[in-house]
C-alpha cells in the first residue's frame, strides 16, 4: 500500500490465510478514505506531487489475520494503485510482531506490478519495517524488481492527547545495480484525523515535500 499495510506475497502467505479463514468468523471489518496534498510512499511523491484520494477495506480476525484492499489516484489523470495484502500479527513477549504480503497493481500501466512479503516488529514506541520484492512484471527497470529490499524504523510519541509526533528512517536497497539506492526520512505531527509531514531523500536533485493528509476510517 504505499500506504501502513502492504500487498505481497501470494505464495505461502495467501494459502496461509485461505487455510485458517475457513474455521474462523470475521471479528471485524472497516473502510477508509483519505486524501493528501501530495501521495508521498517510502520518500518519494506518486502522484507527481499532485493531490491524491485513496480509499480501502479492512477485515480482521480474532486470530490476528488481517487482509484487506486499497487503492489511490496517482495524480495526471486516468492512473491509479490497486495493492492486495494480507497479514499475520500478535505478541512476542513485549514485542509487537506481523507478517505478510502486498501487492502492487497499476491497471492502467504495462509491466509495473510487483509484490512484497513484510515484517515489522514494534517495541513500545519504536517500530522496525523490512520488505522484500519476491517478483516484478519487469525484473529490467532498476526500480521495484525481484530481489529490491526495503527496511525503515519509527519511533511516535504522544506530545499531548490526541497530538502525536512521529519520526522515520528509511532505505531502500534495490537488486538492480543501475538502480538508484536511498535514504529517506520523514517527521510528521497527526492530530485526530489529519496529518502534517516533511519528507526528504538523498536522491540527487530531491527537494524536501511537505504534505498535508486527512483520512477517516468507518466501521462495517
Amino acid at each position: 500500500m504505499r500506504n501502513l499495510v502492504t500487498t505481497s506475497v501470494f505464495v505461502a502467505s495467501t494459502v496461509l490465510t485461505s487455510t485458517l479463514l475457513t474455521s474462523t468468523a470475521f471479528s471485524a471489518g472497516s473502510a477508509n478514505i483519505g486524501v493528501t496534498s501530495n501521495y508521498i510512499w517510502r520518500g518519494v511523491t506518486q502522484s507527481g506531487d499532485d493531490a491524491a484520494i485513496s480509499g480501502g477495506l479492512d477485515y480482521e480476525t480474532a486470530n490476528g489475520i488481517s487482509f484487506g484492499t486499497w487503492t489511490s489516484s496517482l495524480g495526471g489523470g486516468n492512473s491509479y494503485e490497486l495493492d492486495l495484502y494480507g497479514a499475520y500479527g500478535g505478541k512476542l513477549g513485549g514485542a509487537d510482531y506481523s507478517v505478510g504480503f502486498t501487492n502492487y497493481r497499476y491497471p492502467t500501466a504495462n509491466n509495473a506490478d510487483f509484490t512484497e512479503v513484510n515484517g515489522s516488529l514494534g517495541f513500545g514506541p519504536v517500530s522496525f519495517n523490512t520488505a522484500y520484492t519476491v517478483s516484478s512484471d519487469d525484473d529490467t527497470t532498476p526500480e521495484f524488481s525481484k530481489g529490491d529490499i526495503y527496511y525503515s524504523l519509527g519511533y511516535t510519541t504522544e506530545i499531548k492527547k490526541d497530538l502525536s509526533l512521529s519520526i522515520t528512517a528509511g532505505k531502500y536497497d534495490f537488486d538492480n545495480a543501475a538502480g538508484s539506492d536511498y535514504t529517506h526520512y520523514q517527521l510528521g505531527l497527526s492530530k485526530g484525523d489529519f496529518t502534517f509531514a516533511i519528507d526528504d531523500n538523498d536522491l540527487a536533485g530531491s527537494d524536501p515535500r511537505v504534505s498535508v493528509s486527512w483520512s477517516k476510517s468507518l466501521d462495517l
